[in-house]
């Protein structure tokens, strides 16, 4: 009996043994191949580049300036990730984008979203190869550690950088935008202010998609004339006000309704926690807090995109992180919140809600 049950234990390790393989870990652990291979390709406009366009290899060589020597690979890697189709092989192909590259990777088109993908590429790629650094220093890796001005700074004193990282940013998020803009209940609000509104597209969609809304995009001075451009540009310059601020020194503007894209997660705990109290303050009984971020699930074991992004705070920041709808939850209710809940939006991003 002892022999047969020792035969069965090692008949079953087989077994488990053949089942595991290492193929996620070395996806994941190479993955910085595809990622800059897409990167790379974004960077040197290849998408715009076959735009509503099919090309041949030799095409896209002399128009990008690239060399013979690894073209084909190069571009039928992006076949095989799925951002490029191809009729034929090397030199009889002809190479055009996918569907969702020629939509988002164009830069010629409104959805473009590659403003964050080309600062992935020309800033953070670089910096994040000292993760290891910051995760025993608990300090950021990115130009501040060797006494550069932050990524904020530098943006603020170049207008035309911070043109850029505006439409970037809108770009990036104006799918969770629309979403919360429809599926949000406005009923029985009036009044919505945007904090640290930058370019006014999410007040743009709430109005747009609920008449009965007027908003306002708070943000500091150097952003106003920017964000005057693009509402005006989006025809609802009439319904959405830019008031000029810094959400550190002044009181927020009173509204039903206070939101916040991506900004609690650049601060740490205290900060994040005076934020919402100024929040609540400016807000009636009933108003809504609104913060659109990255929450991660209370388990942290299921939202990897919100815990990478956290670790990118760690690089970018010097205390920033992002947090669960638990942690939200906590500091509203002792902000004096009564009730708060989460609204799924796109991808890995959520809106996180609390009543006063």
């Amino acid at each position: 009996m002892e022999t047969l049950t020792n035969q069965q234990t090692i008949a079953q390790e087989v077994m488990v043994e053949e089942q595991l393989n290492p193929s996620k870990i070395m996806q994941t652990g190479m993955g910085f191949f595809a990622s800059k291979t897409l990167l790379t390709a974004v960077n040197m406009e290849l998408f715009t580049l076959l735009a509503d366009n099919e090309l041949t290899g030799r095409e896209i060589q002399s128009k990008l300036g690239l060399h013979q020597r690894s073209l084909y690979d190069f571009l039928d890697a992006m076949v095989a990730l799925g951002f490029l189709n191809r009729n034929g092989l090397k030199e009889t192909a002809l190479y055009s984008n996918a569907e969702d590259t020629n939509l988002f990777l164009d830069k010629n088109k409104p959805e473009y979203i590659g403003g964050i993908l080309e600062m992935a590429n020309n800033r953070l790629y670089p910096f994040w190869n000292n993760l290891e650094e910051g995760l025993k220093s608990g300090g950021p890796q990115n130009e501040i550690k060797n006494g550069g001005e932050s990524i904020f700074d530098a943006l603020y004193s170049d207008p035309e950088k911070l043109t850029e990282f505006i439409a970037a940013m809108g770009g990036v998020q104006m799918g969770n935008f629309i979403r919360f803009a429809g599926e949000f209940d406005f009923a029985g609000y009036s009044t919505l202010c945007d904090i640290g509104g930058a370019g006014g597209y999410l007040s743009a969609q709430v109005v747009m998609h609920n008449p009965n809304m007027r908003c306002i995009s708070f943000d500091l001075p150097e952003v106003s004339p920017i964000a005057e451009k693009i509402l005006k540009k989006m025809g609802v310059a009439d319904k959405v006000s830019v008031v000029s601020g810094d959400f550190f020194t002044d009181d927020f503007p009173e509204a039903d309704i206070i939101t916040m894209g991506n900004i609690l997660h650049d601060w740490g705990t205290s900060d994040k926690k005076m934020l919402i109290k100024k929040a609540y303050d400016a807000l009636p009984e009933g108003g809504a807090l609104v913060v659109i971020e990255n929450i991660i699930d209370d388990n942290r074991s299921e939202n990897a995109f919100g815990l990478l992004m956290s670790l990118n705070m760690l690089i970018e920041t010097g205390e920033g992180f992002d947090f669960t709808g638990k942690d939200f939850d906590g500091w509203a209710k002792e902000a004096g919140f009564s009730d708060t809940w989460i609204i799924p939006l796109t991808g890995p991003t959520s809106a996180a809600i609390a009543v006063k």
